[in-house]
């Protein structure tokens, strides 16, 4: 999850995380499956393209089991931007 301030990088950062293969959930969250080596990559490129002084992004990594055990209450996503893939990792 992030939250940017600059808009052309906050739509770069979007960019990476599609590439990456993880799901946009809200606006500014993302949820997928990734290896410790693709974790690393998109850690990399968006540590480079943000401002630190600025910009936070939060990553939490989660086993299986964890994720499993996650509890959503209310509209804990955006349905307008959820993929069947998604809804599959979530069932």
């Amino acid at each position: 999850m992030y939250d940017i301030v600059q808009d052309r990088i906050r739509n770069k950062v979007a960019k990476c995380c599609e590439k990456s293969g993880i799901y946009r959930v809200q606006y500014s969250v993302w949820l997928g499956d990734l290896n410790r080596t693709q974790c690393k990559e998109l850690r990399s490129i968006i540590a480079d393209l943000i401002n630190p002084d600025q910009d936070k992004v939060y990553i939490f990594p989660m086993c299986r089991e964890d994720f499993n055990s996650c509890i959503l209450l209310g509209q804990a996503f955006d349905k307008a931007l959820i993929t069947d893939e998604l809804k599959a990792l979530l069932m």
